[in-house]
């Protein structure tokens, strides 16, 4: 049995202080810096805002672990492109909903 209520939310790990600057850093060092940089930016900004109105730490967090994301699948995102799969023939998801909801 656990010690916790099975209620409580669950708290994304705290990065460390120098985590922003850090991912920062990695970003600008990044070739598609001219693009992910100002997102970042844009991406950090918002999550602050909303942080000095709930007192929050969470969304910051979750900025953090998206773009630590991002720059990890990168060369994995990289190889698949440079691979030459033709992915050209997929299906929007939107169509397969909009098929399955005639089907019924």
């Amino acid at each position: 049995m656990s010690a916790q209520p099975d209620h409580a939310p669950l708290t994304p790990y705290a990065p460390a202080p120098g985590a922003p600057a850090e991912l920062l850093a990695q970003l600008r060092a990044d070739r598609r810096s001219t693009q992910w940089v100002p997102a970042f930016e844009r991406a950090w900004a918002a999550a602050l805002e909303e942080s000095r109105r709930t007192f929050s730490l969470g969304g910051l967090y979750a900025v953090i672990q998206d773009w630590q994301g991002r720059l990890a699948s990168a060369p994995a995102v990289d190889s698949f492109v440079a691979s030459g799969y033709d992915d050209s023939e997929f299906i929007d998801a939107a169509e397969l909903r909009e098929r399955r909801r005639h089907r019924r």
